[in-house]
Protein backbone atom coordinates (compact mmCIF):
# COMPACT_ATOMS: atom_id res chain seq x y z
CA UNK A 1 0.00 0.00 0.00
CA UNK A 2 1.20 3.03 -1.19
CA UNK A 3 2.04 6.22 1.38
CA UNK A 4 0.86 9.24 -0.72
CA UNK A 5 2.29 13.11 0.11
CA UNK A 6 -0.12 16.12 -0.61
CA UNK A 7 1.39 18.04 -3.22
CA UNK A 8 -0.81 21.18 -4.30
CA UNK A 9 -4.41 21.67 -5.41
CA UNK A 10 -5.23 21.09 -8.86
CA UNK A 11 -5.42 24.69 -9.60
CA UNK A 12 -2.20 25.57 -8.27
CA UNK A 13 -0.59 24.13 -11.52
CA UNK A 14 -0.86 26.07 -14.41
CA UNK A 15 -2.87 24.57 -17.63
CA UNK A 16 0.03 23.59 -20.00
CA UNK A 17 2.44 24.12 -17.65
CA UNK A 18 4.20 22.69 -14.47
CA UNK A 19 5.50 22.82 -10.81
CA UNK A 20 8.71 22.12 -9.49
CA UNK A 21 8.54 19.47 -6.40
CA UNK A 22 11.93 19.90 -4.38
CA UNK A 23 13.26 16.97 -2.91
CA UNK A 24 15.49 16.28 0.44
CA UNK A 25 17.65 14.21 -2.06
CA UNK A 26 18.06 13.94 -5.64
CA UNK A 27 16.41 16.17 -8.57
CA UNK A 28 13.45 18.03 -8.27
CA UNK A 29 10.13 16.33 -9.56
CA UNK A 30 8.10 18.44 -12.15
CA UNK A 31 4.80 17.90 -11.77
CA UNK A 32 2.40 18.79 -15.30
CA UNK A 33 -1.26 19.64 -15.68
CA UNK A 34 -2.50 19.11 -19.33
CA UNK A 35 -5.60 20.99 -21.12
CA UNK A 36 -7.81 18.03 -20.01
CA UNK A 37 -6.68 18.61 -16.06
CA UNK A 38 -4.56 15.64 -16.21
CA UNK A 39 -1.64 15.03 -14.17
CA UNK A 40 1.97 13.76 -14.50
CA UNK A 41 4.88 13.63 -12.65
CA UNK A 42 8.62 13.55 -14.13
CA UNK A 43 11.99 13.80 -12.81
CA UNK A 44 12.86 17.79 -13.79
CA UNK A 45 15.24 16.37 -16.19
CA UNK A 46 15.16 15.62 -20.28
CA UNK A 47 17.23 12.57 -20.72
CA UNK A 48 19.27 13.88 -23.47
CA UNK A 49 21.19 16.95 -22.21
CA UNK A 50 19.33 17.56 -18.87
CA UNK A 51 16.85 20.37 -19.30
CA UNK A 52 14.52 21.62 -16.67
CA UNK A 53 11.15 19.68 -17.95
CA UNK A 54 9.52 21.70 -15.74
CA UNK A 55 9.95 24.95 -17.88
CA UNK A 56 8.81 23.40 -21.29
CA UNK A 57 6.02 23.54 -23.33
CA UNK A 58 2.88 20.65 -22.43
CA UNK A 59 1.14 19.79 -25.59
CA UNK A 60 -1.29 16.48 -25.44
CA UNK A 61 0.17 14.30 -23.06
CA UNK A 62 3.99 15.38 -23.85
CA UNK A 63 6.27 17.93 -22.89
CA UNK A 64 8.76 19.84 -25.26
CA UNK A 65 11.92 20.57 -23.69
CA UNK A 66 13.46 23.79 -23.03
CA UNK A 67 16.70 23.19 -24.55
CA UNK A 68 16.65 21.39 -27.60
CA UNK A 69 12.91 20.61 -28.24
CA UNK A 70 12.82 16.68 -27.57
CA UNK A 71 9.15 15.55 -26.66
CA UNK A 72 9.33 13.60 -24.09
CA UNK A 73 5.76 11.86 -23.49
CA UNK A 74 4.57 12.26 -19.90
CA UNK A 75 2.97 9.26 -19.17
CA UNK A 76 6.48 7.31 -19.66
CA UNK A 77 8.79 9.92 -19.49
CA UNK A 78 10.45 8.39 -23.12
CA UNK A 79 11.14 10.58 -25.46
CA UNK A 80 9.40 10.64 -28.96
CA UNK A 81 11.17 8.92 -31.99
CA UNK A 82 13.70 9.57 -33.48
CA UNK A 83 14.93 10.73 -29.81
CA UNK A 84 15.80 7.98 -27.42
CA UNK A 85 15.88 7.47 -23.79
CA UNK A 86 13.86 8.33 -20.72
CA UNK A 87 13.54 10.15 -17.53
CA UNK A 88 12.14 8.76 -14.74
CA UNK A 89 8.26 8.59 -13.12
CA UNK A 90 6.66 9.14 -10.30
CA UNK A 91 3.51 7.85 -9.35
CA UNK A 92 0.91 10.82 -8.59
CA UNK A 93 -2.76 10.27 -7.96
CA UNK A 94 -5.63 13.47 -7.71
CA UNK A 95 -8.27 13.37 -5.34
CA UNK A 96 -10.97 16.15 -4.61
CA UNK A 97 -9.04 18.20 -6.34
CA UNK A 98 -5.52 17.84 -4.41
CA UNK A 99 -2.38 16.35 -6.46
CA UNK A 100 -0.23 13.95 -4.54
CA UNK A 101 2.93 11.98 -4.91
CA UNK A 102 3.62 8.64 -3.70
CA UNK A 103 6.02 9.28 -0.59
CA UNK A 104 8.40 6.05 -0.82
CA UNK A 105 8.40 7.26 -4.33
CA UNK A 106 9.98 10.67 -3.44
CA UNK A 107 12.07 9.73 -1.13
CA UNK A 108 14.10 7.19 -3.00
CA UNK A 109 12.63 6.79 -6.81
CA UNK A 110 16.20 8.19 -8.96
CA UNK A 111 18.18 10.22 -6.09
CA UNK A 112 21.31 8.96 -7.59
CA UNK A 113 21.42 10.93 -10.79
CA UNK A 114 22.81 14.83 -10.89
CA UNK A 115 22.20 17.93 -12.33
CA UNK A 116 24.54 18.93 -15.73
CA UNK A 117 26.78 21.22 -15.29
CA UNK A 118 27.21 23.53 -18.04
CA UNK A 119 30.12 25.09 -20.07
CA UNK A 120 33.84 24.43 -19.52
CA UNK A 121 33.35 23.59 -15.55
CA UNK A 122 31.06 20.58 -17.02
CA UNK A 123 34.48 19.04 -19.02
CA UNK A 124 37.34 17.11 -17.87
CA UNK A 125 40.43 18.64 -19.02
CA UNK A 126 43.91 17.52 -19.20
CA UNK A 127 46.69 19.52 -18.07
CA UNK A 128 50.35 18.73 -19.30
Amino acid sequence: MSAWKKICRLEDIPVLGARRVARASGLDVAVFRNAQDQVFALLDRCPHKGGPLSQGIVFGASVACPLHNWTIGLADGCAAAPDVGCTPRFSVKVEANVVHLDARELASHAIDLVAPVAGPAGRQTEHA
